[in-house]
Order: C-alpha cells, then structure tokens, then sequence
C-alpha cells in the first residue's frame, strides 16, 4: 500500500515534467494535481485504518491505470514511459496479488511467499530501471547542452560569417573603386610618357643643328619638374592607400592629373618648337635594312661634336676611332641605332666636357705645380664578336675619360626619366630609350665605369 502510493506519486511527478517540457495542458494538470492529492489522503487513510488497506490499494491502481492510459495516448508525455516501464511490473505483481487475496484467501495464505518473491524482484526491477533511466537521462541532458552549444557556435559562426561577407563585398567594392582609379592614372602616365618618349626622340634629333636644345630647354624643364612631382605624389597617394585613407589619396590623385596636365601642355609647346626639324630630318621606316655600321657610327660621331661645338665655340674634344672593316652590313634600323649612337656621344661629350670645366675652376687643367694636363677625349670603335657566344655579331664601343659614373646609381641608368644631370639638362630617357632600341635587335648594352677615371658602353649586336 504505500510503496504503491509512492509509485503512483512518482509517475506523477514524472508526467507532470513531461508537461514541462511540452506544451502545458491546464486541465490535464489540474487532474494531475487532483490525482496527487487523493494518493496523498489514499496513503494517510491506510496509516491510520488498516482495515481500507485493500480499498485503498485497489483504488491507487486506478490511478495508476489512468496514469498509464494518460501517458500512452499523449504523445506530448513520451519522457514518462520509462518511469511506467519500471513500475509496470510491480503493480502487475501486487494487483494480482491482492485480487487473489481477494477472491481466494487459502490459495493466496500457500502461495504467499512466490508472490512476496515476485514483489522483491518487481521492487529491484524499479530500482535498476530508475538507476539506468537516472544515468540516461543525465547523459541526456548533458548531449542536449552539447548540442544547445554547438548551435550557439553555429549561430554565432554563421553571424561572423554574414559580417565577413559584408566586409568582403565592401572591400571588393572600395578594391575596384580603387582599382580603376590607378588604373585611369596608370594609362595617364604612360601616354605622358609615350610624350615624354617622343620629346626624348626630338631632343635627340634637335641635338644636331644650331640652337634647337636652347629653345626646347624651358618647356622640357617643365615636363622634367612636374614628372618628379608627380612621382613623389604618386608614393604620397601609395603611403594614404596603405593606410586606408581614400580620401586623401583621391585629392593627391587630383593633384598628379593637374600635373599631367601640365606636362601634357608643356610637351605640346616642345613638339611645336621641333615639329619643323623634324619635317626635314629622315624618318624611320620601322624596317630593318642593310646598314654600313662603321659609317653610321661616323657619322654621329662628327654630327654630335659638330652640333655641341655650334653651340659652344669653346667646347673641343679629341675623337679616336678604330672601325672593323671585315663587319660588313647589319641588318638593322639604321635611324634607331643612329638615335642610340648619338645618345652615347652626347653623354660622352657631356661628361668630358664636365670634368674640363670642374678643372678649370680648380686650376688643374693645365701645367700647374707639375701636374699633367687634362685633355677631353672619345674613343670609338667597332669589332667582330669571335667568343664563342659572339656567333660573328658585333661590338661597339664608345668610351670616354670624364668623371665616371658613381656606383651608387649605376644600377638606375638605364631606368626611365633617371639622370645624373642638372635640372634641364637631361630628360632621363636617352639611355633608358637606347637600351629599348638594343633589346628589340636583339642585342645587349653594357656599362663598365670608373669614378673619375672615366665610362665605357658597350653594344653587343646579333649577326
């Protein structure tokens, strides 16, 4: 009767849970609390009257019975069928006990102690089972907190994820922006260049003849100074980009355009100033020909001293050549490797010419406390290439005993808008051109220097 009665109270207890955890039917619990309270009076008339004691057990498997029924038509009270499974078979042991209590109390009195042995197995029956539903229902729960966590990280996973794509779409976005806009001052600058290309080529040519260089010296100042300017700018604009500062960088971008405006404006008013030198200076065909390479080679030679002598009647030089009669012809451009030859003689000039004037201020220059004389001079000359990786082309040389070039920059020269002239004298583009015109015959240019020795180029020309 009152282990019955516990029974009975802890299936209860279990639905009432079950309810919990599901949707909360108000009547069901009423009549679940209802049911709690008569085991609870069930179980204190049976203490204080013993003679009820097979009424009131009789009327706690009722409830019991309506429990079950209750527990197996809710879906919704599922987690109480274990603790039903564990107590079934006590309560099957104990009804049929006390019915035949009832209907037969002899057979009952013989087979008493089967049926008390029964009821032994049935309560160890409960206790097991309420140990194991005890460990699954904590291993459970402890699976339920795992998974509740692993949704939270999920979730959260899934919140940063959103935020990264947003971030990422963004900096895609604010990328392109950014893309497109150096892109726009990348093909601003190389059409500036190509300007700057051809101003080089005219300065080249203008070099040959009387007064073209003074006239074009102010606008190609010009275009000189705005494109170191906007070289600076343009490591200002990269600096503000790699700190995330647009702003900034699109204003300096603004800045580099004026700029480009202006060399733009100022190459337009040096190619005036030559455009009629060049109507009466050969043009290049862009096609390779057969070409006496010692007399080309002369050629520049006398044009460049000559056009440096016509605009200074001081300036002389001594002028060695040694020309390979057995080279024969080349196949190449002859006025682009004229404009390379001429590019060479100049600087050789131009350094000579630099040294002299830095002695003569010194007074060293000429016989002074016993020291030797200085005396400007060019050589030049022309070879068959017999190494073996020569394969019969051709070396040109062309040396002079200037100042040098310093080792510092000996790695920039050939680099475009680069020179070791003043501002005005020297666009950066002779050597970077003539290293261009070289490389698409083929060849490759050398440069073996001294400092206040003296420079020597070197061509090396295919067959």
């Amino acid at each position: 009767m009152f282990f019955d009665a516990i029974l009975t109270i802890l299936v209860i207890r279990q639905i009432q849970k079950s309810e919990q955890t599901a949707i909360k039917n108000p009547k069901q619990d009423k009549m679940l609390k209802g049911a709690m309270a008569a085991c609870i009076v069930l179980f204190c008339i049976g203490i204080t009257k013993s003679e009820t004691k097979h009424i009131d057990t009789l009327l706690i498997y009722s409830i019991l019975g309506y429990l079950t029924y209750l527990v197996f038509k809710k879906k919704e009270l599922v987690t109480a069928k274990p603790t039903l499974y564990a107590v079934i078979p006590y309560v099957a042991v104990s009804v049929l006990a006390e019915l035949t209590s009832l209907v037969n109390e002899d057979f009952y009195s013989n087979y008493k102690s089967y049926f008390d042995d029964a009821e032994g197995f049935a309560i160890l029956w409960v206790l097991a089972m309420a140990y194991i539903n005890n460990r699954q229902k904590k291993a459970l729960e402890k699976e339920k907190k795992k998974t509740q966590e692993f949704e939270k990280e999920i979730k959260i996973t899934e919140a940063v994820k959103a935020e990264l794509e947003v971030q990422v779409r963004e900096r895609t976005a604010a990328l392109t922006l950014q893309k497109e806009e150096l892109q726009k001052t990348i093909d601003e600058l190389k059409s500036t260049q190509a300007q700057l290309i051809q101003a080089e080529k005219m300065a080249s040519l203008g070099e040959l003849t009387a007064g073209i260089a003074h006239e074009i010296q102010n606008p190609l100042n010009f275009v000189n100074n705005f494109s170191e300017v906007s070289n600076e700018l343009l490591d200002e604009m990269n600096e503000e980009l790699d700190k995330g500062d647009f702003e900034e960088a699109k204003a300096i971008a603004s800045d580099i355009k004026q700029n480009l405006e202006k060399i733009n404006h100022h190459g337009k008013r040096a190619d005036a100033i030559v455009k009629g030198m060049l109507q009466h200076s050969r043009k290049s065909s862009g096609q390779k020909e057969p070409t006496d390479i010692n007399a080309l080679a002369d050629e520049y030679l006398r044009l460049s001293y000559h056009g440096l002598r016509a605009k200074d009647k001081s300036f002389n030089a001594t002028m060695h050549t040694s020309f390979d009669n057995t080279i024969g012809n080349m196949n190449l451009i002859p006025q682009d490797m004229g404009r390379v030859l001429l590019n060479l003689f100049n600087n050789a000039f131009y350094a000579v010419t630099e040294k002299k004037q830095a002695l003569d201020l010194e007074g060293f220059s000429s016989n002074f406390q016993g020291l030797a004389t200085y005396q400007p001079t060019i050589w030049v000359s022309t070879k068959r290439n017999n190494s073996p990786s020569g394969d019969g082309g051709v070396i040109i040389t062309v040396a002079d005993n200037g100042n040098g070039i310093p080792q510092s920059v000996i790695n920039k020269i050939f680099q475009p808008f680069f020179t070791t002239k003043p501002t005005g004298q020297g666009t950066g583009l002779g050597l970077s051109l003539s290293y261009d015109i070289v490389r698409s015959h083929g060849g490759e240019i050398k440069v073996e220097t001294k400092e206040g020795e003296g420079t020597e180029f070197i061509i090396l020309l295919p067959k």
